[in-house]
């Protein structure tokens, strides 16, 4: 294993560590309000300070990265089945099916994927439910397309050419022949969507479409803090950081991914 690779597995480790236990670690319930103490700066007995209904920030952070971490897998995790599904079937078969899935997929590309999933939110309703399935919508896209392309040139090799001669039915083709051998690249794919995820969320509760109060969310805790940037700018400091965070140790790990199942792509500092 690469030194790239680990030190952004320590990262993308912390994070999911931070998610897991992050309610046996806030020592603070990430609801509980002191209006009296509203605006806190950081101190000993709240180390990210308090926010403007007196709520601990730290609490709301740690609670926050699972909200993060939960859309992030189950976005990536369900695109990414559907990606394998429409691109295998599409490179497969050929023909009308691969035209009638491609212009499928170019009606998706036609928007800008974050302002379809404003769409999506803003007709169905702020919830986390149709936060997820937003972005499931538009996720989904590119996995097609490189699984696409990767099957057209796996199904002229060889050994696709004899499991056909040998009468391999579609399911088996794709599940058995064609899905493994794709599957690394579309793990890097999956990591680098992670972090992807995980912004549109965030950018998604800053406008108020995402997550509802008093659940924490990260953007919704930046939007929150904009009036106080002056008088308390702890409030959009530590969850910017923290979006900061998780999307730079997603984005090297993915990075790391492609460098160690290309070897083109290795350098001598890299092993």
């Amino acid at each position: 294993m690469t030194r790239r690779l680990r030190l952004a597995g320590g990262g993308v480790a912390i994070l999911l560590l931070v998610a897991v236990l992050g309610p046996l670690l806030a020592g603070h319930s990430p609801v509980a309000q002191d209006l009296e103490r509203r605006l806190e700066a950081p101190s000993r007995a709240h180390l990210c300070g308090l926010d403007e209904l007196g709520r601990d920030v730290l609490a709301r952070l740690l609670w926050g990265a699972r909200v993060s971490v939960l859309v992030g897998f189950t976005v990536v995790g369900s695109a990414t089945l559907i990606g394998l599904l429409v691109g295998s079937i599409a490179g497969t078969l050929g023909g009308r099916v691969d035209t009638l899935l491609m212009r499928l997929l170019d009606v998706f590309l036609a928007f800008p994927g974050i302002l379809l999933a404003i769409a999506l939110v803003a007709v169905l309703g702020p919830a986390l439910s149709h936060v997820i399935l937003a972005l499931v919508a538009i996720g989904w896209v590119g996995t097609a397309r490189l699984v696409r392309g990767q099957v057209l040139q796996l199904k002229e090799q060889e050994f696709v050419l004899a499991a056909r001669a040998g009468g391999a039915s579609l399911p088996r083709l794709i599940l058995v022949h064609l899905i493994p051998n794709v599957l690394p690249l579309v793990v890097v794919q999956a990591s680098l969507g992670l972090a992807g995820a995980i912004l549109a969320e965030a950018s998604l509760s800053f406008l108020g479409l995402g997550i509802q109060p008093p659940t924490p969310s990260w953007g919704a805790m930046i939007n929150a803090g904009r009036s106080h940037l002056l008088d308390a700018p702890h409030l959009t400091l530590f969850p910017g950081l923290a979006i900061v965070f998780a999307v730079v140790a997603l984005n090297f790990f993915g990075d790391a991914l492609v460098d160690r199942l290309d070897p083109r792509r290795r350098t001598a500092s890299d092993r």
